[in-house]
């Protein structure tokens, strides 16, 4: 209750102030910009998959959809990576978040599986594409 009130006034603080219509200025370079091609820290859709470094999302946006019997998310992320760099990151990050491999580029964690998979570049494209599947299991 405290944190609601106190946000609330800070939010109407110039209101209260009398400054109702003081508009400050923000210079260009530190107002907040749009991130193109960044994903963040996490695979988008996923709040435990990290983002390889070098990896960004691709131009579609990520396939959410939350059910009863679990999550189901596919994203697409490239970049400039070789392909055995993307597995050796993963290989070795999962199952430090408690993911098990189970086969090749798949791993399981508490009835959900993550699928990565490497479709093929579309034209002249040279980027890796790593497409993350998770499904209930």
């Amino acid at each position: 209750m405290l944190r609601a009130a106190s946000a609330a006034f800070l939010l109407a603080g110039p209101a209260v102030a009398g400054l109702g219509s003081f508009l400050v200025p923000i210079p260009p370079a530190l107002a907040a910009q749009p991130a193109v091609a960044e994903s963040g820290p996490f695979v988008p859709g996923t709040a435990d998959v990290p983002v390889m470094p070098g990896l960004a999302t691709a131009e579609s946006e990520p396939l959410v959809f939350d059910k009863p019997g679990g999550r189901i998310v596919q994203a697409v992320l490239s970049g400039e990576v070789p392909r055995q760099a993307v597995l050796a990151f993963y290989d070795q990050t999962l199952p430090q978040l408690g993911w098990r491999r189970t086969a090749d580029r798949v791993f399981v964690r508490e009835g959900e599986e993550l699928r990565l998979e490497f479709p093929k570049p579309a034209g002249g494209q040279v980027a890796t594409a790593v497409r993350f599947t998770l499904t209930p299991r």
